[in-house]
């Protein structure tokens, strides 16, 4: 007699609502307008918001099935695959959610002490080198924003390098650590910067748009399984949270964005500082530079696509810092266009044409955007 081996159903494939993580930074915007407007149900789906506060949180949630998709740093999903997190595992993304985004926030004791700029914090360094490590924070380690930190910090003609110390901190821990005086600085997405500068608690010397224009920053990320067993409500996930980008990159979409990602479900921040990146004009009355618009792109310049140039661009600023070869084909099949590309057949309407790109490009990340 045969025995029939007992079978237990996959708590993924028998899940009817999608977990959808996010961190609480502004670039979760077009998560929790899908969910606020109905545009997930709109296809479909049934989807909870999860707050997961820390990159180490959405790693461990979507390696452990926890989570079904999360936006999360656009270099995470290589890291998983490269085994350089806690636990290795075949991720991908069909979409990404926005475009820069961070800034460079210096405490307000080393703008006292005439910081301005990465020249004048190294020579700030090199005085106290004897006296004080420095600490910087970062989100997430070897993200894009700790790349561009650490390009930042070594720019021409400052003094010889000292230690800098770069720890990865949850987001919403960045003002009240560098209040404390544990941080010297950070760099970070909105509203961190904002909330520090208006505090009166740091100030803003460099943005990531400046070192790097129109660089990915955050995707939706979710397990190569899941995208493969449960392709059709991945799609229709990427076709809401794609006609959100749209709707968070219109003017008249901003203010209502303010309102709804300060509460403390979301991002939990003071509208007042969630309105320099959002609306505008971005940088306090310290800062050497303005950003008219804000900080984020959510759809313009062909944002939302997630082309071999895009991941090149990721993967190129993330070997740097990697002191051993990988195979060119390693890293393969983890930006997907040919998933964006069957997302777009679910869209109420047709594509509207992102804004074309700058002419010229921005310089450093040309290729990256298209």
């Amino acid at each position: 007699m045969t025995r029939r081996r007992s079978v237990h159903p996959d708590p993924v494939a028998s899940r009817k609502v999608l977990r959808l993580g996010f961190l609480p930074e502004n670039d979760c915007a077009p998560l929790v307008l899908a969910q606020e407007l109905g545009l997930f149900k709109a296809q479909g789906l049934s989807v909870e918001l999860h707050n997961e506060g820390s990159w180490k949180a959405i790693h461990d949630k979507i390696i452990h099935r926890l989570l079904d998709a999360a936006h999360a740093p656009a270099t995470l999903p290589f890291l998983i695959q490269l085994g350089l997190t806690p636990e290795k595992c075949d991720c991908v993304t069909g979409l990404v959610l926005n475009l820069q985004g961070g800034a460079i926030t210096v405490s307000r004791e080393l703008w006292r002490l005439g910081v301005r700029d990465a020249l004048t914090l190294r020579e700030q360094i090199w005085k106290d080198r004897k006296r004080k490590t420095y600490a910087f924070g970062v989100p997430c380690p070897l993200s894009s924003q700790y790349s561009l930190l650490c390009q930042w910090l070594r720019s021409p003609g400052a003094p010889p390098s000292t230690d800098v110390r770069i720890e990865p901190v949850p987001p919403e821990q960045m003002f009240p650590l560098l209040k404390l005086g544990y941080l010297d600085g950070f760099c970070a997405g909105e509203p961190w910067t904002s909330v520090a500068v208006q505090a009166g608690v740091g100030a803003c010397i460099a943005t990531t748009a400046q070192l790097a224009p129109l660089h990915p920053e955050k995707v939706l990320m979710v397990r190569k399984d899941f995208a493969e067993q449960r392709a059709d409500e991945h799609e229709r996930l990427i076709a809401a949270l794609l006609e959100a980008c749209r709707l968070c990159d219109e003017p008249a979409t901003r203010a209502k964005l303010c309102e709804l990602l300060a509460q403390p479900r979301f991002v939990n921040a003071p509208v007042d500082c969630l309105k320099p990146d959002l609306i505008g004009p971005f940088g306090g009355p310290d800062s050497s530079f303005r950003a008219p618009q804000g900080l984020n792109i959510f759809y313009r310049y062909r944002a939302n696509e997630p082309t071999p140039a895009k991941a090149a661009w990721l993967t190129g600023s993330l070997f740097k810092f990697l002191r051993w070869q990988v195979r060119p084909d390693a890293l393969n099949g983890i930006f997907r266009p040919d998933i964006f590309k069957k997302a777009q057949k679910h869209l109420r309407e047709p594509p509207h044409d992102p804004e074309p790109l700058p002419n010229p490009r921005p310089h450093g990340v040309a290729a990256a955007v298209a």
